[in-house]
């Protein structure tokens, strides 16, 4: 079994882990791997932000509009190609591509993850 890097609770308080709404897709023909631009609104603190992410395999782009979503509020932006990516949409990599991770209930957006 791998051995798994510890961190401190301090640690993971730092990290934004925040909920937000999808917006708007669209496709990112400029991307190296299939993706698409995301338009999420993440609540009064954070507001509207923009995310690049690599999902075509498993979500159609109106599949995603409404759909809650967990991002990282607070990496430091990315340039990818001509777009710049705001906020890191996360997701569990699986057989058939990346899977997002989502809230199981509707909750409002900005909330952060404990």
């Amino acid at each position: 079994m791998a051995e798994v890097h510890q961190i401190e609770w301090k640690d993971f308080e730092k990290v934004e882990l925040i909920v937000g709404t999808i917006l708007h897709a669209e496709d990112f023909p400029e991307a190296k791997k299939p993706a698409y631009k995301l338009t999420i609104d993440l609540g009064p603190k954070f507001g509207v932000k923009k995310s690049s992410a690599q999902i075509t395999n498993l979500y159609s782009k109106e599949d995603l509009i409404g759909k809650q979503v967990l991002c990282v509020a607070n990496f430091p932006y990315k340039q990818i190609g001509p777009f710049i990516s705001e906020v890191l949409t996360t997701g569990l990599i699986g057989e058939n591509g990346v899977v997002l991770a989502v809230p199981d209930k509707k909750v409002p957006n900005g909330l952060k993850l404990l």
